[in-house]
């Protein structure tokens, strides 16, 4: 029979590859990182050349085409290297399934870019599938944020993928921007999207810098240089404020997009620090482990040699009362450290949480309305406008109502 001893032991073995599979998911959150930002600048090139009918950056696409093909070919190394044994991963139902999606769309990216290069794609169709692409690999680092057993992990996971969250707008809004000035125009419709753009910012970027490492938090100040923030702002009053017949000055188009792609430089490298700081707690929380593994062992050991007990953590359970007191405490203390750390977790997970709802919301909506994802997150975020409600709680509403709709 097994002892109490033997469970113990297992316990921190457990936690143990846990921490190893954890890392393996932080170490592809970073490389999805550089694929998204690398995916993001051959969006905002294509959209350029198409807008330009192929007489803009030509070059400079060719060159990006092949720096994303290095990058794609990383994440696809880290998501063979992931454990796909059932049961071996906490959320594998989900993850995996993204991860197909993901793998599918990366599948068509030469299509795509072949369409792009002979320019029967408009921008905005372009645009649109890059940003489809973009957001099923942030999903895959949502639910790697979302499989996270240790709490201080899962506060850097969601503080860094709210900023991938939050980047991702920015160069939506890049995006959007530099094709309403090159048109010259911007109707009502325009402008609100534009302003939906910009709140979605501020919501993932206050997420962020609640869960975000202090030094994270004053890299990503230092980050944003107030002149460029009131360029930014006043850029943005031009494209938001209606004007007599919508018109814009064309000329700013060059002048959007630089100062944009100057900010989401700014954050790759804020993103960076993110995935360094990320890869450092993995490796130090992995070895504190091992190391209270070998100080719980050793303890044991040594205890059980004093009163004659069997070394081995099999043997029939005859131990002393000095040793049944030792093994009493780290249990104790196991389970003190676990009921914290899970405390913890659930306050972190409140986040992640939300955001399940928001999209299960909007999934709801998308099915039951035929709309698209913007138009049913548009739907909500109107209805909490108009109702002074939060979000939140507008998507609690929609699921309470799944059976009517």
């Amino acid at each position: 029979m097994k002892s109490g001893l033997s469970f113990l032991v297992a316990a921190r073995q457990c936690e143990i590859a846990e921490l190893e599979q954890l890392a393996l998911s932080c170490e592809l959150v970073g490389v999805i990182g550089r694929l998204v930002h690398a995916l993001q600048k051959e969006r905002g090139i294509s959209n350029i050349f198409l807008g330009s009918q192929g007489t803009r950056f030509g070059d400079q696409r060719l060159r990006q085409v092949a720096e994303c093909g290095q990058v794609e070919q990383h994440v696809r190394e880290h998501f063979n290297a992931l454990d796909t044994q059932p049961g071996h991963v906490r959320n594998g139902t989900r993850l995996f399934s993204r991860i197909a999606f993901v793998l599918h769309a990366l599948d068509g990216l030469p299509g795509l870019r072949q369409r792009v290069d002979g320019q029967a794609l408009s921008p905005g169709e372009a645009t649109g599938a890059f940003t489809r692409l973009i957001s099923g690999l942030l999903v895959v680092v949502f639910e790697a944020a979302d499989s996270a057993t240790d709490p201080e992990i899962s506060r850097a996971l969601v503080a860094m993928f709210n900023f991938m969250q939050g980047k991702e707008f920015t160069g939506q809004e890049r995006a959007f921007g530099a094709t309403a000035f090159a048109s010259g125009h911007a109707n009502a419709g325009h402008q609100q999207q534009w302003q939906h753009l910009i709140e979605s910012q501020e919501r993932c970027l206050q997420v962020f810098s609640e869960f975000a490492d202090p030094g994270v938090l004053g890299e990503w100040n230092a980050n944003q240089p107030g002149d460029d923030l009131a360029e930014l702002e006043r850029l943005r009053r031009i494209g938001c404020t209606p004007h007599t017949g919508g018109a814009l000055d064309a000329n700013l188009s060059q002048i959007w997009f630089d100062c944009c792609t100057h900010r989401i430089d700014g954050m790759k490298t804020v993103e960076d620090l993110l995935a360094a700081n990320l890869r450092l707690l993995c490796e130090r929380k992995i070895a504190q482990a091992h190391t209270e593994l070998r100080d719980q062992q050793a303890t044991l050991d040594h205890l059980s040699r004093q009163e004659g007990s069997a070394a081995s953590p099999d043997a029939p359970t005859h131990y002393g009362p000095q040793l049944e007191r030792s093994i009493l405490g780290m249990v104790q203390e196991q389970a003190h450290r676990l009921q914290v750390m899970s405390d913890e977790l659930e306050t972190v997970r409140t986040a992640l949480n939300e955001r399940k709802v928001i999209e299960r919301a909007k999934g709801l909506l998308m099915a039951t309305r035929k709309l698209s994802e913007d138009d049913a997150y548009k739907m909500l975020r109107q209805t909490a406008m108009s109702q002074n409600r939060r979000l939140l709680d507008v998507a609690e509403s929609v699921l309470a109502m799944a059976a009517y709709l």
